[in-house]
């Protein structure tokens, strides 16, 4: 049989990075974004976990090549 780890999914609290493309309609612009889950200190708070976004930088060689990564906390 095969036991499955004590971590649960609320445990993995991650930092990703995205490239999100808007519509032609809205210019065809891109925008990158860093998409954090937090832990909500809170006491009254509904949700043990909220989602912090905050505009990445993009590298000087622009979109191409770009995709979804794990970030340090550190970055």
């Amino acid at each position: 049989m095969v036991e499955k780890g004590n971590k649960g999914r609320k445990e993995e609290v991650v930092t990703r990075e995205y490239t999100i493309n808007l519509h032609k309609r809205l210019h065809g612009w891109r925008v990158r974004v860093r998409i954090a889950r937090k832990r909500n200190d809170e006491e009254d708070a509904k949700e043990e976990l909220y989602s912090l976004v905050t505009v990445a930088e993009v590298p000087p060689e622009g979109f191409k090549g770009l995709g979804t990564k794990v970030v340090d906390e550190a970055d």
